[in-house]
């Protein structure tokens, strides 16, 4: 084979490899690394704009083993503040947040950071990360809170 024909070869599996979508673009998300011994539960809260207006959306829960990490938004992020959530296998908070929004106790989707208890939720301090408006954010949790 000459060298022209490999690259010609060469450039078609790459053309083939896009056309079927082996090759994807960057997805933007913002990921949860769990750099504790233990496992860790995570919830995200965000504000969430809508035709209605905007409001405010909590979600959980994500387990993270021990030096693991997990997406907890795949989407492309829209919001500079992103809020999380995050215990212990024991239930304690590894972050203090300032930021109060609802939880529940199992797999969890609620619109709403008011009435927590009034609705059934239980009201927690979540911990407010600066994206600094990227499309991409790591955010690391160690035993002392953040790295």
């Amino acid at each position: 084979m000459k060298w022209t024909d490999a690259r010609w070869l060469a450039g078609a599996l790459v053309a083939a490899g896009v056309y079927l979508g082996l090759e994807q673009p960057a997805r933007a998300e913002f990921t949860v690394c769990n750099q504790t011994l233990d496992v860790v539960n995570v919830a995200v809260g965000q504000e969430i704009a809508d035709q209605a207006g905007p409001y405010w959306q909590t979600e959980g829960w994500w387990t993270v083993g021990a030096n693991q990490c997990v997406n907890v938004i795949r989407d492309e992020l829209v919001n500079r503040y992103i809020y999380i959530y995050a215990i212990d296998v024991f239930g304690q908070p590894l972050l203090r947040g300032t930021t109060d929004m609802c939880v529940g106790p199992r797999r969890f989707q609620i619109r709403g950071n008011e009435d927590c208890w009034v609705r059934g939720h239980t009201q927690v301090p979540f911990y407010e990360v600066d994206t600094q408006k990227t499309a991409r954010w790591t955010l690391f949790l160690s035993a002392g809170g953040l790295q």
